[in-house]
């Protein structure tokens, strides 16, 4: 019975909070932007295209807690021998260089 509710509520609560977000930034851009820079307005499809845009380049699809990533990513640096350390460093550096950061300053994390 609880999931026929919730079949029917699901919905509808979805297109609602689209159509709030969607509105929000449309009124925050129309409110800001043109006065600030002298930028055109916006619709409200304009404005759910740029959430949108900007969860798809700046969020992340996943949801849930980020942090139980971060703590499992923790746990395994931990669980690693020294000589696997020194050999996930040196792939990194491989593929992504030291940033300036010389090797010998590179500390870990635990």
């Amino acid at each position: 019975m609880r999931r026929k509710w919730m079949f029917l509520l699901i919905p509808p609560a979805i297109v609602f909070f689209t159509w709030i977000c969607g509105e929000v930034v449309m009124h925050l851009w129309n409110w800001l932007l043109p006065m600030l820079f002298g930028w055109r307005q916006i619709t409200f499809w304009q404005g759910l295209g740029l959430l949108l845009l900007c969860r798809i380049l700046f969020g992340s699809w996943s949801g849930g807690d980020r942090s139980k990533s971060r703590r499992r990513r923790v746990e395994q640096w931990e669980g690693m021998t020294p000589e696997e350390r020194e050999n996930f460093r040196q792939g990194m550096r491989s593929r992504c260089g030291t940033f300036g950061t010389p090797p010998s300053d590179i500390k870990d994390p635990a």
